[in-house]
């Protein structure tokens, strides 16, 4: 059931859960996620870089594709089709796809041209009934050749940017994108809990979910966050799952070399990780 995700993160926010966005790259991945959300009866996001969004032949591909494999599978638990870190020209390209949801990511601009983009932005999606998510501070790490070192957003800028209407904000507090180095110096707490108290009721977003350790997960649940992003995570199983397959030897037994035997086992650890992070982030049975 494709819908925005405002409603489903304002549940998640006044039930102190937290949604998983699950960044899909192809048929595989969004049939994985879409299969594990109704086994679990917990609702989800399906991010899509614009990366990735290329990779698929263009937003309106998976945006089709996402519509498709939604009612084909007769998913029932709400769906969101998200765009994450988007540009300017590609949340509205999004808009424009039929995605239900974008981000605009904002964060690399000054705190004037973040304001001014994203306000423009926020009314184009209420106008066609779609959430939208916006960005301060930059998240560490490297997106789609944007890098960021991971500084913590300035709570008031914060604010600032929540005023305009938007349905959830991602806020950085020392989170990064991809494997999380040794010497990690871990979230700021301290910078989420101003940010809370500055923001209210509105939807925090934890990005770089991935490896991230489970308290803190949980305690950054408690102040706040009700969106959390994963994607490396699942790549890394992926990966690992299709090598023990094809050192094993089985794709030279029988059929195995057919795609859908070969990629079988990745699609089963991807259906695994999502669920683990499911009941991890407290969403099973909040559908």
């Amino acid at each position: 059931m494709l819908v925005s995700a405002k409603e489903m993160l304002d549940k998640a926010k006044a039930g102190h859960y937290a949604v998983g966005q699950f960044n899909i790259n192809n048929l595989e991945w969004t049939k994985a996620i879409l299969q594990t959300a109704e086994e679990c009866k917990s609702p989800v996001i399906l991010g899509v870089s614009e990366g990735a969004g290329k990779y698929m032949c263009g937003f309106k591909t998976v945006a089709a594709m996402v519509k498709a494999m939604d009612e084909s599978l007769g998913i029932t638990v709400p769906v969101a089709v998200h765009l994450d870190h988007g540009s300017y020209e590609g949340t509205k390209a999004c808009i424009e796809a039929g995605f239900t949801s974008v981000m605009f990511d904002g964060s690399h601009y000054d705190i004037d041209e973040n304001v001014a983009k994203t306000k423009e932005l926020v009314e184009l999606s209420h106008k066609n009934g779609i959430s939208i998510e916006a960005e301060v501070g930059a998240i560490g790490g490297e997106e789609d050749g944007v890098v960021g070192m991971g500084e913590c957003a300035d709570p008031d800028e914060c604010k600032m940017v929540a005023d305009l209407g938007v349905d959830m904000l991602a806020a950085g507090i020392g989170n990064i994108h991809g494997v999380y180095p040794e010497n990690w110096a871990g979230l700021s707490f301290e910078t989420l809990d101003a940010i809370q108290q500055k923001t209210g009721d509105m939807p925090l977003v934890l990005h770089g979910g991935t490896g991230i350790p489970d308290d803190m997960i949980k305690k950054a649940i408690s102040l706040g966050v009700s969106k959390i992003n994963v994607n490396t995570e699942c790549q890394l199983v992926f990966a690992e799952a299709t090598r023990k397959y094809i050192e094993a030897g089985k794709d030279k037994e029988g059929k195995g070399f057919d795609p859908r035997k070969l990629l079988a086992p990745g699609f089963e650890a991807i259906k695994a990780k999502v669920k683990e992070k499911m009941e991890l982030f407290g969403s099973v049975g909040k559908a």
